[in-house]
């Protein structure tokens, strides 16, 4: 199958020219003005952007947590992303405490395999770093998983402690990894959580409370300072505030380099809406909603080059799975919906407001994620030999998000109601129409795993 693509506005990181884009299989063959090419289909795309297929390196599908399933599994998930634009996602495995690495890993292909509509790949979450988990780190970075999630949080569930994380740095980086973590110190949450819910505080707003910007600034230092004392390459996932990103500006003066995500909630909403009684709960999530001075903290980041890249955490629950923490905020299931919103909220709130430009909304949100991840340039930019992952977008078309239209497996939206400027009309994945006037074109199994590459701190 050969697609050529008509007079667009292709926007690459660093490029921004009208031209036309010719595929052949699953990747590009040629790109160029007025390309004269006898293609077995062509799409007009005047007016329009072309941008690479997005790439969200963190949500969790059907992910097991607190006793229930986050609600999207890998069909669901990966479809809804794919109707937003997002081409490939980044799901976490979590290994269980007393078990392998490889069990783990089993146990998720179970989910995914055959399942997905859109590519993926995994990050590896390291809970039990011990003499028997070590041989197994250059296993899985030999199958194409080169990224270990530690949490410093989740205290007695998933948090490690600092023995643990510096053991494992040493070894991801003697085999050519990546250590991305949750920067927040689980102790003192712990504590702060027990000391409300004694107190009598059970409204989501508690959950909040009991995670201030310290406890995120005090992880975001230490580990800085563990990666910096290995070696080893090191990703701060969903860093939300002032004191994490000043913790990384701190280590930029020794010449240290670390790289930072934020997800696109924490750019546009804030903790107020805590204050909604059990409403609040929609937007539970670890770290917390933050406050208007740190979502212009985080958008100067990104134009410094300090934030590299706006994922999600995408980690839906129904409403009544929310409902389980009715009585007691820390039983509310953690996270919210956002893989098919991301793209359009951040093209509407970043390229259309003013506050970053089209390249940078591309490398932030396509190839940034690619270089890091050890998938550039097969993904997440548009060249000759890149897969055909290729969003055409209306700049212009205004349009409402909604639960009612959206495509995520979930019964509330996080942005219910919310006007966006910039609409996804075209998804193309490895050359093939997957989204197309609102309507998705492949089934489930069409979504690939993505082996992908040895890793450094460098992009």
């Amino acid at each position: 199958m050969s697609i050529l693509i008509k007079n667009g506005n292709i926007v690459t990181a660093s490029e921004n020219f009208i031209g036309d884009i010719f595929i052949e299989g699953e990747t590009i063959s040629a790109i160029g003005k007025n390309l004269k090419y006898d293609a077995d289909e062509t799409i007009d795309a005047s007016g329009k952007l072309i941008f690479p297929g997005g790439i969200d390196p963190h949500v969790h599908l059907d992910m097991p947590f607190m006793g229930t399933f986050s609600s999207d599994s890998y069909e669901t998930g990966t479809r809804a992303a794919l109707f937003g634009g997002t081409t490939m996602v980044i799901d976490f495995i979590l290994q269980t405490q007393g078990k392998s690495l490889r069990n783990a890993l089993n146990e998720w292909k179970g989910r995914s395999d055959g399942n997905a509509v859109g590519d993926y790949s995994f990050h590896m979450a390291v809970t039990d770093f011990n003499e028997n988990t070590k041989p197994e780190i250059k296993e899985i970075i030999e199958e194409g998983i080169t990224s270990f999630k530690t949490f410093m949080a989740y205290k007695g569930a998933l948090m490690v402690d600092d023995r643990q994380m510096i053991g494992l740095m040493e070894e991801v980086k003697e085999q050519g990894g990546l250590i991305n973590v949750h920067a927040t110190n689980g102790d003192m949450i712990d504590y702060l959580v027990q000391k409300n819910k004694n107190e009598g505080n059970r409204a989501p707003i508690y959950h909040y409370l009991s995670q201030p910007e310290v406890t995120e600034a005090e992880a975001s230092e230490r580990f800085v300072d563990m990666t910096n004392f290995t070696g080893c390459p090191g990703y701060i996932v969903h860093l939300t505030c002032e004191g994490a990103l000043n913790a990384v500006r701190n280590a930029t003066k020794r010449n240290q380099h670390v790289f930072i995500e934020t997800c696109i909630q924490y750019l546009i909403l804030d903790a107020s809406l805590y204050e909604q009684d059990f409403e609040g709960a929609k937007w539970v999530m670890s770290p917390p909603l933050r406050e208007k001075k740190d979502q212009e903290t985080l958008w100067a980041g990104i134009n410094q080059g300090l934030v590299n890249v706006v994922a999600t955490d995408h980690c839906p629950f129904f409403w009544e799975q929310k409902l389980m923490g009715i009585d007691d905020f820390s039983k509310i299931p953690n996270g919210h919906p956002a893989v098919e919103n991301r793209m359009e909220l951040l093209y509407s709130e970043g390229v259309d407001k003013g506050r970053i430009t089209l390249s940078k909304f591309v490398e932030v949100a396509c190839t940034n994620p690619a270089k890091i991840f050890g998938m550039y340039p097969k993904k997440g930019t548009i060249s000759i030999g890149s897969d055909a992952d290729l969003v055409i977008f209306d700049p212009k078309e205004k349009h409402t998000l909604s639960a009612k239209t959206h495509h995520m497996n979930v019964d509330y939206s996080g942005y219910e109601g919310w006007e966006v400027t910039g609409k996804v009309k075209i998804v193309l994945l490895r050359g093939k129409v997957a989204i197309d006037n609102n309507e998705c074109l492949v089934e489930k199994g069409y979504g690939q795993f993505i082996k992908r590459n040895k890793v450094s701190d460098k992009i």
